[in-house]
């Protein structure tokens, strides 16, 4: 079990898109918001990028194709994606967030880790992580929900288990008792095919899982289910990065159903391209090589990466050039995870080089 002083919080924004559209609009209010592809009356291509918690009581999710959110909700209010709209909402979250520590590692458009070791104790941290909470609320009127635990993983579990809203705290000495009960499919990394290969083993809880031998889990997930043992048993040995050790810039998604439809993935891998060339302009950086990454059933995991003639933030630069890197990809095997990654980065400059020198 993990134990000592580090203590982490992760900060997950609430519905962020769709609430950052009520507030923009608060019409909308308590209505279902879908976030996404136009729908086209039910022929539309493309995916869910968010959706509001009165969307999600018809079984609306994030990923989810649009026609057949359409189909459960046809009477939802749809909205395309205002990404730069988001970003400035991202960015004041991020300043409230520095206030705090300086020690921050943004994840992804909406969610964030900060190491907080220095508040002393746990009680601290989460009275730090209500004060955050607060601030959130009355400064930009939006809602997050953060998770207070020893280690990256456990915490990001911790902010999803009091959804919406939440603020739950997991002590060194509870980590295991927290675990134990949850689904296996909690753990970061288990999706819906694995956690069925689990199920038939009869391992259906962490706790489940974190008894099991190393080796058995092995056989069943191949070489992650090493990582994923150890999450089960606490061990989360990972570092929060901040700017100063940011190597690259991720992002990921783990789709609900493997999927091999060529739209619902293009869709998802722009996405997840804006979601991180978007970061690379809040940290003013540039990048030089893309990455993306595509794991099939069973836990095989192939990726393909561009080095780009110079340096960009442009992100249709980076759109593009994930794109292609995707082609190769879309040969009819579904995917149950899309990744792009950003590496080779620098401080951003003013200049930004056409489209046509990188890509031509």
């Amino acid at each position: 079990m993990t134990t000592g002083s580090r203590i982490v919080l992760h900060v997950d924004m609430d519905s962020f898109f769709a609430s950052v559209e009520v507030r923009r609009d608060p019409a909308l209010a308590g209505k279902p918001v879908i976030v996404g592809a136009d729908p086209k009356g039910g022929a539309g291509r493309g995916v869910v990028s968010t959706c509001s918690y009165e969307a999600r009581r018809y079984g609306v999710h994030s990923g989810m194709p649009i026609s057949r959110a359409f189909d459960l909700c046809p009477h939802g209010i749809y909205l395309p994606v205002d990404r730069a709209f988001y970003a400035r909402a991202s960015n004041e979250i991020m300043l409230i967030l520095s206030r705090h520590t300086g020690s921050i590692e943004q994840v992804s458009i909406d969610e964030a880790y900060l190491d907080v070791s220095d508040a002393g104790s746990f009680s601290a941290a989460g009275a730090l992580a209500a004060a955050i909470k607060r601030e959130v609320r009355e400064e930009t009127g939006l809602t997050c929900s953060v998770g207070v635990a020893p280690g990256k993983a456990v915490a990001k579990i911790a902010s999803d288990y009091q959804k919406p809203d939440g603020l739950t705290i997991v002590r060194p000495d509870e980590v295991a008792g927290f675990l134990a009960p949850l689904p296996v499919g909690r753990i970061p990394g288990i999706g819906k095919k694995s956690g069925e290969e689990l199920r038939q083993a009869g391992i259906l809880t962490v706790g489940d899982l974190a008894c099991r031998d190393v080796q058995e889990v092995i056989a069943l997930l191949g070489r992650p289910g090493v990582r994923v043992h150890r999450l089960a048993r606490g061990i989360d040995d990972g570092e929060v990065q901040g700017r100063e050790g940011c190597k690259s810039i991720s992002r990921e998604t783990t789709f609900d159903a493997d999927t091999a439809d060529p739209s619902i993935l293009a869709g998802t891998l722009a996405e997840l391209a804006d979601d991180v060339a978007e970061t690379l302009r809040v940290e003013n950086l540039r990048c030089r090589t893309v990455t993306v990454k595509v794991r099939y059933r069973g836990f095989q995991t192939h990726t393909r990466s561009r080095t780009l003639p110079r340096f960009t933030a442009d992100p249709v630069v980076i759109r593009q050039a994930a794109s292609g890197l995707l082609e190769p990809f879309l040969n009819g095997e579904p995917i149950r995870l899309l990744g792009v990654r950003l590496s080779a980065l620098e401080g951003g400059q003013t200049r930004q080089t056409s489209i046509d020198e990188f890509l031509s």
